[in-house]
């Protein structure tokens, strides 16, 4: 073998024995052991704030049916020949004020039927209208005319409201007549006023000044209609009673005259 070939037998068996090692294989180094992580639960969803839930409107229970006539109890005269002047639905400010000025001047005493939500606003006028001597007579405390027909419990609460205002306004006073709005009695609002000591008072002349007639006119129909021992139903709220107040000027000094006036105590 020539010099030649020896070396280059030589370095092919270098180079074989060089591929013959470990083969590096390329590996990607594992993570480190490490603790496991637990699994995150999901968040506690946020409670939401408790609401109170909305009061439910309750029907009203159904009116009684409205009776075909008026019912046994009622006051309509006085008993005697003196006629009685009563006047519903104040005290009022502007009206009741005159009224009594009147009276006062003709040295003759009236009926003041009030309204609860009245005395609770002018209690000075309920306080004059007892100093003055005349007769306080409970009319409900807002004027409701179907009062009558709503069952016995809310109308015992409604006439005793108006008489402990009545007597907070007037403590000496004594509330011994009560009239009904409207004059749409019921049995049941003629016992409860019975039994809060109290009689009915109804009338037996109506003018209707509530409908604002003239003043003339209130004084035609109430002269005309007024017998000895009439009620009459006149009217110091509930609206412009400048016409009431026009006819009284000479209502109140005729009736005085040809029959007396009274109270009814």
């Amino acid at each position: 073998m020539s010099a030649r070939s020896a070396l280059a037998l030589g370095l092919c068996l270098t180079l074989f024995l060089a591929g013959c090692g470990e083969r590096t294989t390329d590996r990607r180094p594992e993570a480190a052991a490490s603790p496991a992580t637990p699994t995150a639960s999901p968040p506690e969803p946020t409670p939401k704030p408790t609401v109170a839930p909305k009061p439910t409107r309750t029907t009203p229970p159904p009116l009684r049916p409205r009776p075909t006539k008026l019912p046994a109890g009622l006051r309509r005269t006085t008993g005697g020949k003196a006629v009685a002047l009563t006047f519903d639905d104040g005290p009022d400010p502007a009206w009741t004020p005159k009224i009594l000025d009147q009276l006062k001047a003709a040295g003759a005493k009236a009926t003041f039927c009030v309204v609860g939500t009245q005395v609770r606003k002018h209690p000075q006028l309920v306080a004059r209208i007892a100093r003055e001597g005349h007769q306080l007579c409970n009319h409900s405390w807002r004027h409701d005319i179907d009062l009558g027909r709503r069952p016995v419990a809310d109308i015992r609460a409604d006439l005793a409201r108006t008489n402990r205002a009545i007597r907070a306004a007037a403590p000496d006073a004594k509330v011994t007549l009560y009239r009904q709005p409207g004059g749409r009695w019921t049995p049941e609002v003629v016992a409860v006023a019975k039994q809060l000591g109290m009689r009915s008072l109804h009338w037996a002349v109506d003018p209707q000044d509530w409908a604002k007639p003239t003043a003339p006119t209130i004084r035609k129909r109430v002269t005309g209609a007024t017998k000895p021992g009439s009620i009459v139903l006149l009217h110091d709220g509930g609206g412009n009673r400048a016409a009431t107040v026009a006819a009284c000027a000479h209502l109140i000094g005729d009736l005085k005259r040809r029959y007396g006036l009274t109270r009814i105590g």
